[in-house]
């Protein structure tokens, strides 16, 4: 079977799968289900174009690390074949770990675990049915191997996840200020001392990047609408949840109705069942059950349910300052009113919380310039952007939701 396929791209055109490795990871079940999960989760409900996929995303990252490998050899630093199979792999698989509808519901079906764990879980499976052949791709992913720039390149400040997400949601959502210089980014990286820098001309491309990041984030990742939608699909099943706690009979799929039914933690993810059950979740599992949902005899899911499925979303209100509690419980009572719901209940339509945005972190892998003269600055030093020194903290929102 020829395994070297082409992929016709919309951002980037042709790719080329060029490894018969890449091609046997692309094929199995855990990654094609990627293809059932929504790159931006609820976003569509605000920008309608924004229906591309997990899927999608990682075969671009791929692509864009093919493009690294082969520009930093350019400038001889030295990636064998094996380094390459293995960071071409761990961008690939780096996002099998996503649940239904990606971030949205990333702490709702099972408590407090990253999809980044859950990734590392399955490419220790996808290890063992492939005798120890990505090996070197976990080692790369989990930062154990000793050349820490091909981790760098899946997983940092400037990494080829971001650079493609960034083009890709600019691209579906239609906003235009998330467009990125992809090409010139990757052109202006090298490598000292296996670390991975950005030339110095190229830092008027990583600082257009980082701002361009941080409109992204107000405008899409943290639109007021789409936070309204996220919470929404939490509490659903979080109801959902609570009733079958107390006895009663709820429609779900078997796939879903094994995490509705139970609490798992991190640890859970160790059992076979449990893993093989999650692999079997995908959008179409929520979506199907929250449509029969509406019709629930529970006034609070039915009425939650109907809501998301016909755009009827949650008033959200954004302030530079936490809510007061006397606000909050005016709103809880008002709501409870409105629609005839004990006031335990009120907090599934009365949400609080808080958004952070930072452009860039000056703690823990920062991005190290490399200068003309040979020395190395930090990105802050080096930066005209204002907010890039030190004492650049992330910029806090706080929000309340309603019923209309």
């Amino acid at each position: 079977m020829n395994k070297k396929k082409i992929i016709n791209d919309p951002i980037y055109g042709f790719i080329t799968i060029e490894h018969e490795i890449v091609f046997d990871c692309i094929q199995l079940p855990e990654f094609q289900r990627l293809r059932r999960i929504k790159q931006l989760g609820l976003t569509s409900l605000v920008y309608p174009g924004a229906q591309h996929t997990r899927f999608q995303h990682v075969i671009g990252a791929m692509h864009l690390m093919q493009t690294a490998v082969t520009s930093l050899r350019s400038k001889e630093v030295t990636i064998s074949e094996d380094e390459e199979i293995g960071v071409l792999l761990a961008i690939l698989l780096h996002d099998i770990g996503h649940g239904p509808f990606s971030h949205s519901l990333e702490h709702g079906i099972l408590t407090d675990v990253s999809h980044e764990y859950i990734s590392s879980i399955l490419m220790e499976r996808i290890n063992a049915k492939m005798d120890g052949k990505l090996n070197l791709a976990i080692q790369i992913f989990e930062n154990k191997y000793p050349r820490k720039f091909l981790h760098q390149l899946v997983s940092s400040q400037l990494d080829m996840d971001r650079l493609d997400y960034l083009r890709r949601d600019s691209f579906y959502t239609g906003v235009s200020e998330g467009t990125v210089g992809i090409e010139r980014i990757i052109q202006m990286l090298n490598v000292k001392d296996d670390c991975l820098i950005v030339e110095q001309k190229g830092i008027f491309s990583v600082e257009k990047f980082l701002m361009a990041r941080r409109f992204m984030y107000w405008q899409v990742y943290l639109h007021k609408t789409s936070i309204a939608a996220d919470r929404m699909m939490l509490n659903i099943l979080k109801r959902a949840k609570e009733i079958i706690s107390e006895g009663k009979t709820l429609f779900a799929s078997p796939y879903l109705y094994f995490f509705l039914s139970r609490n798992f933690t991190q640890a859970d993810l160790q059992k076979p069942d449990v893993l093989e059950n999650f692999c079997n979740l995908d959008d179409s599992e929520v979506i199907s059950a929250i449509k029969v949902w509406q019709n629930s005899e529970d006034v609070t899911l039915s009425t939650l349910c109907k809501m998301l499925i016909n755009r009827n979303l949650l008033k959200i209100e954004i302030a530079e300052s936490p809510f007061d509690s006397a606000t909050i419980e005016k709103r809880r009572t008002a709501v409870c009113d409105q629609i005839g719901i004990p006031k335990e209940q009120a907090d599934y339509f009365v949400i609080t919380g808080k958004l952070s945005n930072n452009t860039y972190s000056t703690q823990g892998d920062t991005l190290k310039i490399g200068m003309k003269d040979g020395s190395l600055k930090e990105l802050s030093e080096t930066s005209e952007i204002y907010n890039l020194s030190d004492d650049n903290k992330p910029t806090i929102k706080y929000f309340i939701t309603s019923i209309k």
